[in-house]
């Protein structure tokens, strides 16, 4: 309790609150949303009197179910705000289908008013279609970043927990909307209630812009060895250009037979092969989330020709990557 009298005495400002207005967008993700929300309520908790408001809308005012299946009820639809509201599009699965003509329109024409504007989860693919993020530092969910890079190329994608660009803020799903709204309850109220906000919510490790938001790759394959590391990195860096393993070799200082033992042994499979399963994920995400071509799908991927790209797709996925895209071609046209 004494924590929280001196979080008290230090917000003194008599302002009226801040309103957040949460746009959830069909299928939207709702870990991301209820992190922000919680961490708007638990700062209006500690500070002991309002500092924040929220309103809930949808594009036309109906209910609106989330990817886990449960149907929330909003306030309201797209109406006009105020100029001092924060927006923040809720996003999750299959955005571009929930980003329509009127949701783009309505982003616009609010953003005319220098409204901050905030994507969480997939979001920033919205934010991005209405022009929002033009010549802006963003960020997004690291499996929509594939073909987030190829249709949006005026934006300086990064792998950041989130980013706040000007009047633009985008997180990568998850716990991030909790470390972007961290930072913006620290701006405006200070620290020690961003902190106590965090001691609430347990969250012991606060992140900032400058973290990244994969894990580090020894710890998604579950291999700690620093060489092999380097050589995977640089296989993620280089998926449009495949370097050769002889290359990869030399540049971390070991033979190509080396190379090829240090990955028979730590990941049961050969360089070679290896790099061609990151580069068949790379395209099968931008099969699944872009209206790509499949030759130009292969050409991002390394693939000098659409006859190889489509036999070592079948072997991998034991489907054509024509098939692929059709079962997955249920998109809204923008």
């Amino acid at each position: 309790m004494q924590a929280q009298r001196q979080i008290v005495d230090v917000v003194t400002d008599t302002t009226k609150p801040r309103q957040f207005v949460f746009v959830l967008l069909e299928n939207f993700t709702m870990l991301s949303f209820a992190s922000a929300l919680e961490s708007l309520r638990i700062a209006n908790r500690m500070a002991d009197r309002k500092l924040y408001s929220w309103r809930l809308v949808s594009e036309t005012g109906a209910p609106v179910i989330c990817s886990a299946g449960t149907l929330f009820n909003v306030d309201g639809d797209l109406e006009e705000l105020g100029r001092d509201d924060t927006i923040m599009i809720c996003g999750g699965i299959d955005i571009q289908a929930a980003t329509s003509r009127r949701l783009l329109g309505w982003m616009r024409r609010e953003a005319r008013k220098g409204l901050m504007i905030g994507g969480l989860c997939t979001a920033a693919f919205s934010l991005a279609k209405a022009g929002l993020l033009d010549n802006k530092r963003a960020t997004i969910h690291w499996e929509n970043s594939d073909s987030f890079a190829e249709e949006f190329d005026e934006v300086e994608l990064t792998k950041s927990v989130f980013v706040i660009d000007g009047n633009r803020m985008t997180t990568a799903g998850g716990t991030s909307s909790i470390d972007l709204m961290l930072k913006l309850i620290a701006d405006h109220h200070g620290e020690d209630l961003a902190n106590a906000v965090a001691d609430q919510l347990i969250y012991s490790s606060i992140r900032t812009d400058q973290d990244t938001q994969r894990l580090s790759v020894p710890t998604r394959i579950g291999v700690r060895h620093p060489k092999l590391s380097q050589v995977i990195q640089m296989m993620e860096s280089n998926i449009e250009e495949p370097i050769s393993p002889a290359i990869l070799a030399r540049d971390v200082g070991m033979s190509t037979r080396q190379l090829e033992r240090l990955f028979r042994r730590y990941l049961n499979r050969s360089p070679k092969r290896y790099y061609m399963e990151l580069r068949l994920q790379k395209a099968r995400n931008l099969l699944m989330q872009t209206d790509m071509s499949v030759i130009n799908v292969a050409l991002s991927c390394g693939f000098a020709s659409p006859s190889h790209f489509s036999k070592c797709y079948r072997a991998h996925y034991d489907t054509t990557p024509y098939r692929e895209r059709g079962s997955h071609a249920t998109r809204l046209s923008i």
